[in-house]
């Protein structure tokens, strides 16, 4: 297992305080869908940003007096500032969730170790977020967000069992960096940014494994949105039988995920009661969302689906 240095020095510790200054400057922004981003960027007011949540939520070209020289000098050292001539943009995007600042990539999110933030983020850190809660009292000793990306689903369960080890794991070494900076950021401690395919690489077992996937079929193969199979379920498969070999008693799985409906039919749910029928894991399963994406339907991958659902499934092992 190689856990990543909390950030400390460097580009990292720069970017973390870029973070602080942007909270004390009440910097806030929410993270809308991909489609309602460029939507909202392509009116002509919006060509270039004219303050922060422009320059760093909106990802939007500034010029060079747009922002305060101190957020500059910061963004330099972090080495988050591209510069064009006049023409200024921020590699990264700061978002916020439960009074916290998560640091990720631009928009658009095209690089193939894009690091992404955005609705389904919010929605599965809630459901981590009511999950932990709902133990009252129960202990968390070690939990794990598998696929973190920014580290939002380690970060809101460490918040909440602050004395539980809690791993942080991705393949992609841009989220395992930003998931150190806004651990940093948040103050959690006990969040672990670790390497790792799925579980593979980690040793023992876990009291919460919480996870959100990639689960579209994408015919590009980004690794931040393709969740694998002809259906984009294998992730989530694979997640779900890691939960049957490696939670604790009495441990609990959260999954966030998305399935294409065709003709009435959620696949996912299908493949995963197959998957969880000979185990000792009772399971619940719900749509969060009904109708999300709906601009993938115009695409071949989803060109026999009626609709692009979000969904939950909990899991929790027998004491």
């Amino acid at each position: 297992m190689t856990l990543t240095a909390p950030a400390k020095t460097g580009r990292d510790q720069a970017l973390v305080q870029l973070g602080q200054a942007l909270e004390a400057l009440d910097y806030t922004f929410t993270t809308v869908t991909p489609a309602t981003h460029e939507r909202v960027n392509r009116r002509p007011a919006n060509a270039w940003a004219h303050d922060l949540r422009g320059a760093l939520g909106w990802s939007r070209p500034f010029r060079p007096d747009t922002l305060p020289p101190s957020i500059v000098e910061l963004m330099d050292a972090a080495g988050v500032l591209c510069r064009d001539g006049d023409t200024w943009r921020s590699r990264v995007r700061f978002s916020s969730y439960d009074n916290e600042l998560f640091v990720h990539s631009a928009f658009p999110t095209a690089a193939a170790d894009a690091v992404f933030f955005g609705p389904d983020t919010y929605r599965m850190a809630d459901a981590a977020a009511a999950h932990v809660e709902s133990w009252r009292g129960r202990p968390i000793r070690r939990a794990v967000d598998i696929g973190c990306g920014t580290g939002a689903g380690a970060i809101t369960v460490a918040k909440r069992a602050p004395n539980a080890e809690v791993l942080a794991v991705d393949i992609n070494d841009t989220a395992l960096r930003y998931a150190g900076v806004n651990a940093a950021l948040a103050g959690t401690d006990g969040v672990r940014p670790c390497r790792s395919n799925l579980l593979h690489d980690v040793s023992g077992d876990f009291d919460l494994i919480v996870s959100n996937p990639p689960f579209m079929v994408d015919p590009a193969g980004r690794a931040y949105r393709d969740g694998g199979g002809a259906d984009g379920h294998a992730l989530s498969l694979d997640i779900i039988d890691l939960a049957a070999e490696r939670l604790n008693p009495g441990g609990s799985l959260v999954l966030f995920s998305g399935v294409g409906i065709v003709d009435g039919h959620d696949s996912l749910r299908a493949a995963a009661a197959a998957r969880l029928a000979d185990t000792d894991l009772a399971w619940t399963y719900r749509e969060v969302d009904p109708d999300v994406y709906d601009e993938e339907l115009d695409g071949d991958a989803y060109a026999n689906a009626e609709r692009i659902a979000v969904v939950l499934l909990t899991a929790v092992r027998a004491e």
